[in-house]
């Protein structure tokens, strides 16, 4: 039924896929990007997100649909005024004291207005576009039934999981039409970032927030693309770029939350203080996380390979289960040093370590490595960040900037200040889980069913079970004591 209600736009599709395909002359990664381009809005947006699937792209492709501009014509501002009248249930006068109508900018999912607010608050109000969310779920259920062709009539392509690929891709793109999601992860950067002046992330306007509009503080800059401009106002490039660095390892391994969209349009410098130049933070809609097992592997995988220990790195990666276990470690270590060892006799300023982490993806591919979402999205950030980096600062060097960092980090990973802040942290849930003491210990010793009165199941951690061994422990001793009367 979904194929005969979008018949019309299915036949369009088509014809624009061919027209670009019969063209030869251009290379193909080109020609694809030009299809998503003249398709619109969503397939852009497609693009630009399928473009973090570098374990299923080949090079070329990849590295075009990057360059996707998330740029359309603007809808009518008055039209966007009476959106956010209806969204926000007052009139556009009780809501501000100015609201420009003419957009500051305009993308596929929404466009931006200026306005502000009744206590002169400089703000930026981002509204969804009118009927995005059909004409999202049109075009997602076209790309679902061709990723089920695909799958159906191209057997070899069955591997690359297309259906499963475009239903990741279709989350990602409503999570963006979700502003109040984009509002929350705004919020929880800016509170990450309160303490340093590394980043500045604008603050969120809730009373002026909801689902379709989001009202954020009005910053200025400039885009960090703009070097001219920065060059021009004597801003300290070197610390900049490497300062750009830094952001990105403290998101990854301090908080284990990151901007995951960092293309230049959505990173700004303050131009207030260029000797201690300062990032702008815009665009909220995409953030990449990772658990506690990933950022352990990730950090050890790191100082490993700084150090040139291919082979910690193979056992890294089958310890973590991203490969699996059965796998040859002096085989995998043996590829892992044909793609890194020959980038060490280069200098550093003519290395891409972003390059390398895809090239040690594809490389770990042949070894049945499942690329995981949360390890898609840090590659492909780490690579705009390190571009980023190098076309302010030619000369970053970006593990003499990353080293210092992982390896403070590791340090506070290990001994007695992180035990006991360990320790400190989980102190009221072993306390709560204390009166269930004697049931687990009955059920561990005799194997019977455990009773207990928690309302709420709570996954142990390790930390749990080790301490619980020890007051269990404990515990027998004191009471075979008394039995004795020792």
């Amino acid at each position: 039924m979904k194929i005969i209600r979008h018949l019309n736009r299915l036949v369009y599709i088509n014809y624009i896929l061919i027209k670009h395909v019969i063209n030869t002359k251009q290379p193909r990664g080109l020609r694809m990007r030009l299809a998503c381009e003249e398709l619109g809005p969503i397939f852009i947006k497609f693009g630009q997100l399928l473009s973090t699937r570098i374990d299923m792209l080949p090079d070329e492709i990849a590295t075009e649909l990057v360059k996707l501009q998330d740029q359309v014509p603007p809808f009518c501002g008055t039209l966007a005024q009476a959106n956010v009248e209806k969204s926000l249930g007052k009139p556009i006068s009780e809501l501000f004291t100015h609201f420009e109508t003419t957009p500051l900018a305009s993308a596929s999912i929404a466009q931006v207005h200026a306005a502000t607010m009744k206590d002169g608050t400089d703000v930026v109000v981002k509204i969804l576009r009118p009927n995005i969310k059909k004409h999202v779920t049109r075009d997602l259920d076209i790309l679902l039934i061709i990723a089920r062709l695909i799958s159906i009539f191209i057997p070899e392509m069955r591997r690359f999981k297309p259906y499963e690929v475009v239903l990741e891709i279709k989350k990602s793109i409503f999570d963006e039409l979700d502003l109040m999601r984009e509002a929350a992860n705004a919020s929880q950067l800016r509170r990450n970032f309160t303490d340093s002046y590394l980043l500045y992330v604008p603050e969120i306007h809730w009373s002026h927030t909801r689902t379709d509009v989001l009202t954020m503080e009005r910053i200025y800059g400039t885009p960090v693309s703009n070097r001219a401009t920065l060059v021009a106002n004597n801003t300290d490039l070197q610390c900049l770029a490497e300062r750009g660095v830094q952001i990105f390892f403290t998101q990854v391994f301090r908080d284990c939350f990151f901007h995951a969209d960092m293309h230049p349009g959505n990173v700004w410098v303050s131009l207030e203080n260029p000797n201690n130049p300062q990032y702008l933070a815009l665009d909220f809609g995409i953030m990449g996380t990772l658990g506690p097992e990933d950022q352990h592997y990730l950090a050890e995988n790191f100082l490993a390979f700084f150090k040139r220990d291919y082979r910690r790195v193979a056992e890294l990666h089958v310890e973590s289960g991203w490969v699996p276990k059965h796998t040859r470690i002096d085989e995998f270590e043996s590829a892992i040093r044909c793609v890194c060892e020959p980038i060490f006799e280069r200098p550093l300023k003519e290395i891409s370590f972003g390059k390398t982490l895809l090239r040690l993806f594809q490389t770990a591919r042949r070894f049945d490595m499942q690329i995981q979402p949360q390890l898609i999205l840090l590659q492909k950030t780490l690579i705009s960040v390190e571009g980023l980096g190098r076309q302010l600062y030619p000369d970053l060097d970006l593990w003499s900037t990353a080293k210092p960092f992982l390896e403070e980090w590791m340090r506070k990973r290990v001994g007695k200040k992180f035990l006991m802040r360990k320790i400190k942290s989980l102190g009221p849930y072993w306390l709560e889980k204390m009166p269930d003491l004697p049931g687990l210990i009955y059920k561990t010793l005799l194997g019977a069913p455990q009773v207990t009165h928690s309302t709420v199941a709570i996954k142990p951690s390790v930390w749990y079970y080790f301490v619980l061994g020890a007051v269990s422990a404990s515990l027998v001793t004191l009471i075979m004591m008394r039995i004795l009367n020792v």
